[in-house]
């Protein structure tokens, strides 16, 4: 596979995928990652004429603007400098974004909807969560009653590491048999929509469910020194000043060499599969 790869925009997941292209061997054009150590400024328009453009999960960091943190982008912009024929792949591709695109004649394949990099992402969200909680609260989280909203991938696998340093979990779905699943690992369920008369014990809450779950009068259930973690990409926790820690894009911010490890192995397996 002797492709030139344009790595453009995005966290420092990006920056590591570009190293990790570098490391094994291809030619790795950048745009938009020259803050971090290593990584040699490019045009956006010599990284746009790359054979395999890889854009950053999220595509988009505002409304039409891509994810970038040297400047803002728009994606309409963007598309019009790429050509029909080139792989081009991103993550978490919005509908406008997919439509922009293909006015102009170009596919963008959605590397976030394999399932294998979602898996991998989800284990570093959640391994990412556990640090963040214990960064930020007085206790251990042994014997710490913690609520787990949301039985996803994220949800499951944050449940276990929870469980596994000792904390009392609690994990809410909707579906039944997600019910029957969190019972049979040995936490306790809740329903996700019913959730009030439930909530005065727990120390720490993490939402995982991407809309709204918990609104004033339910946290007003909480005790006040409760720990309240928002992992989902739309927020499911109603802003409480100086309470909700909106925690998003966890691994490319703690574990950012794992995170682009797993996105270069999912190109590659785009790629590959062509």
């Amino acid at each position: 596979m002797n492709k030139i790869f344009g790595v453009i925009g995005g966290d420092r997941r990006q920056a590591e995928l570009a190293q990790l292209l570098a490391g094994d061997g291809h030619a790795v054009r950048t745009y938009g990652l020259d803050r971090w150590k290593g990584i040699g400024p490019d045009t956006l328009d010599r990284a746009a004429a790359a054979d395999v453009v890889i854009l950053p999960l999220p595509l988009c960091r505002g409304d039409g603007v891509l994810n970038c943190e040297e400047g803002a982008v728009p994606t309409a912009d963007l598309f019009r400098r790429l050509r029909p024929g080139q792989r081009i792949l991103a993550g978490q591709v919005r509908p406008r974004q997919r439509e922009e695109a293909e006015a102009l004649g170009l596919t963008v394949e959605d590397y976030f909807l394999r399932e294998d990099l979602a898996v991998a992402n989800a284990a570093a969200t959640a391994e990412g969560a556990v640090q963040t909680a214990m960064e930020h609260l007085d206790r251990t989280l042994l014997g710490l009653d913690c609520l787990v909203i949301g039985f996803g991938r994220i949800g499951k696998l944050l449940s276990c590491r929870l469980h596994g340093l000792g904390a009392r979990v609690t994990a809410t779905a909707r579906k039944p048999e997600d019910l029957a699943w969190i019972r049979a690992y040995g936490y306790q369920a809740l329903e996700t929509g019913r959730l009030d008369g439930h909530l005065s014990a727990f120390g720490a809450v993490f939402n995982t469910v991407p809309s709204p779950v918990l609104g004033a009068p339910l946290l007003r259930q909480l005790p006040e020194d409760c720990l309240l973690m928002d992992l989902a990409s739309v927020r499911g926790i109603e802003a409480a000043e100086g309470k909700t820690l909106w925690a998003r894009s966890l691994p490319g911010r703690l574990s950012p060499r794992t995170a682009a490890a797993a996105i270069r192995d999912a190109v590659y397996y785009i790629l590959l599969e062509e």
